[in-house]
């Protein structure tokens, strides 16, 4: 158990120094590329609902397991080579699993040009991270979307994958990797499949389904532990309560209402996807507007969160090992 002590440490420092560097080969690719081939050819073969759904199921479970397999035999085959081996490979495969880094370069990415006074490479630079319309979107506008790319991606892309990094490590024979790994591919099969427009209506249900479930724990220990951390634990949890549940999203609605409380402002509201509108409800209360001070805070949250987390990891491994 004590080897997940330093697997968490150094991957947590890799992620924070390096992140993904650009052009490097990653988990996440390979599981896109898997999910690309095999969601086409379920279409092709899949022409009804329940065949779709069917295909979708075999899909997601063939990657979540094959995924945290993979994993698990490429560790186990370094061990075999040399101990160490095994350590900075573990490290490497979670770091990956880490968004933390990402986050913050995409956010900083936009806000550059965008504190420039160069609204359209900021338009631009905002459309590779955002699904939504970006060519006439107001300074204010991509305030709001970055802030809520950065709240939202804070549970799935950071915390979530973290969480089950400290349960796998727990677990004997299992350990952080595979379990990490198995979160990032549900993540990656929702946001790729997981749509309930066609073609993906039938066949990325369970998906979405899936990763739902498997975020809720992590989201709603994400905001309890961001309401601490803010000092007003109360207000965060009532305006939380008043707010996020009537979000279309288990989970998302949560993680941006928590940090637009703390932060006192409020996101949500009308998006353009291709041309068609679409409102999410606002949450939190309108009290400051969102300013790149607002987002670098943010940031700064995610961090000690995921900072907390892993001290409070360290903590329990070290009990166990003294009982």
């Amino acid at each position: 158990m004590t080897h997940n002590i330093y697997i968490l440490i150094f991957a947590a420092f890799l992620d924070y120094l390096i992140g993904d560097p650009w052009g490097w080969p990653h988990p996440v690719q390979v599981m896109g590329w898997v999910i690309s081939h095999l969601s086409k050819l379920s279409l092709k073969y899949c022409h009804d609902s329940l065949t779709q759904r069917i295909a979708g199921i075999f899909l997601c479970i063939f990657l979540l397991i094959g995924s945290g397999l993979v994993g698990w035999l490429i560790i186990q085959s370094a061990r075999w080579l040399h101990p160490l081996l095994a350590i900075a490979l573990e490290s490497i495969l979670l770091a990956s699993c880490f968004a933390g880094r990402s986050l913050r370069t995409a956010a900083v990415t936009v806000l550059k040009p965008l504190i420039g006074g160069n609204l359209a490479e900021a338009r631009n630079s905002l459309s590779n991270y955002v699904g939504r319309d970006t060519k006439n979107l107001s300074e204010a506008e991509i305030l709001r979307a970055i802030l809520e790319t950065v709240t939202e991606n804070a549970t799935d892309g950071v915390m979530a994958p973290l969480f089950y990094a400290i349960v796998g490590g727990f677990i004997p024979f299992v350990g952080a990797v595979p379990l990490a790994l198995a979160y990032k591919a549900s993540s990656t099969l929702d946001s790729m499949v997981g749509y309930k427009e066609a073609p993906y209506t039938y066949l990325g249900w369970f998906s979405a389904r899936l990763e739902d479930y498997l975020t809720w724990v992590p989201c709603r220990l994400t905001v309890i532990t961001l309401a601490l951390l803010s000092g007003k634990p109360l207000y965060v949890w009532r305006i939380c309560s008043r707010d996020a549940i009537i979000d279309p999203s288990p989970n998302s609605g949560w993680s941006e209402c928590a940090y637009a409380a703390i932060l006192g402002v409020q996101v949500g509201g009308t998006n353009w996807y291709r041309g068609v509108a679409k409102h999410k409800p606002l949450l939190g209360d309108n009290i400051h507007p969102i300013t790149p001070k607002s987002i670098e805070s943010a940031l700064q949250l995610t961090r000690y969160c995921f900072l907390l987390w892993i001290g409070v990891a360290i903590a329990l491994f070290f009990l166990l090992l003294n009982r």
